[in-house]
């Protein structure tokens, strides 16, 4: 099966020696790791999750978003029966990350054990329902910088939902409000143990800096994942040019808020803070309400970045047009477009991890 063809490249219609191919160029870490993840996710045909059931929860994933190009891209690939005993609570995790992470419990971690996942399959699972969430939201923003058509959602873009409750499962403090307070997380399944990793792959987790992690040694039970995910981070938010930083971490934030991610939202706030230096602008930003408009009382390029990211945020996708020529209104190029989307994008992908993997508390 070939998968080193750039898919998102291909469905976007992007064509060679365009302005957007060269941006992309320019975001060349981020172009290849998002492809590399996508061919670490769908390249290894070893892995107790199967392929051809990796296939059909992609071709759902992508359906739901109503990327019906990517849908049937992973659907021309053959798939599993979608109702055996192991692909349903599968599909219904599926369901769960994609239209309301902020809703998952460790129950639904139980009864994918229960059906026989291990530990390793119900991480890759959650990471492929992540990465094609991001993937169906970079194809939609690609293709609207690119001129090209895209389904019309009527989804409300406003903040979503959080966590209410006082404790953690395991009686922890937890968070009630966005902050920029430091939070831990915990894990709802066990991380693996940093002595089962092999020296080559702790070399790995050192490089990053996260061998102490539970978080990432939770996600390292399927490392080369986690190396493409990483790297495509970094592509994304630690690239000179374009976008100033902290309108990229406004994005992450504001991706945050629309699935209710309090961790997510904790670190890339207190980044936007710092960098951006105006805190007031930000706390408004946490401080909005389910149901409430995200940009309210912000300046005039914030107000378009984050309706934006906002709209790039929900599911199924609700950017359009007038999104772009709000941005371009404020001056931004197709490079800073191309950032922010990507940035949003993302966070789409982490917020589903954080969410349903684990929760945070207060220290």
């Amino acid at each position: 099966m070939a998968l080193s063809l750039d898919i998102l490249a291909e469905l976007a219609e992007i064509a060679a020696g365009s302005e957007l191919q060269r941006a992309r160029e320019t975001r060349d870490a981020a172009t290849r790791h998002a492809q590399g993840s996508y061919e670490a996710l769908f390249g290894d045909q070893e892995h107790p999750f199967a392929l051809d059931e990796r296939f059909i929860v992609a071709a759902k994933v992508a359906k739901w978003h109503e990327a019906n190009d990517l849908a049937a891209h992973y659907a021309s690939f053959g798939l599993a029966d979608p109702t055996s005993a192991r692909l349903t609570p599968a599909l219904e995790f599926a369901r769960l990350l994609t239209f309301s992470p902020v809703e998952a419990t460790p129950q639904a971690l139980k009864t994918l054990t229960a059906a026989g996942w291990n530990k390793e399959s119900i991480v890759t699972l959650a990471q492929l329902v992540a990465f094609v969430s991001f993937q169906s939201r970079l194809l939609a923003g690609l293709r609207l910088l690119n001129g090209k058509p895209v389904s019309a959602s009527e989804k409300p873009v406003v903040a979503g939902i959080w966590h209410t409750t006082p404790t953690t499962q395991t009686g922890k403090p937890a968070p009630v409000q966005f902050t920029q307070q430091e939070l831990g997380w915990e894990t709802w399944i066990a991380a693996k143990p940093l002595a089962e990793f092999t020296a080559a792959e702790q070399a790995i987790l050192a490089k990053f800096g996260h061998s102490d992690s539970d978080y990432f040694r939770l996600l390292g039970r399927n490392l080369p994942v986690l190396e493409q995910r990483t790297l495509t981070d970094k592509g994304i938010f630690y690239t000179l040019g374009g976008l100033p930083r902290a309108e990229r971490e406004l994005a992450a934030t504001v991706t945050s808020k629309i699935n209710g991610c309090i961790y997510c939202a904790s670190v890339h706030a207190r980044k936007t803070s710092q960098l951006s230096k105006d805190d007031n602008a930000v706390e408004t930003l946490l401080a909005v309400q389910p149901g409430e408009i995200l940009s309210a009382g912000q300046s005039a390029r914030w107000q378009a970045e984050i309706d934006a990211a906002a709209a790039l945020s929900v599911t199924p996708p609700a950017l359009t047009t007038q999104h772009l020529e709000k941005l371009k209104e404020q001056d931004l190029d197709t490079l800073q477009q191309l950032d922010l989307l990507q940035s949003a994008a993302f966070f789409a992908w982490a917020n589903r991890l954080m969410l349903t993997l684990g929760e945070p508390w207060l220290p």
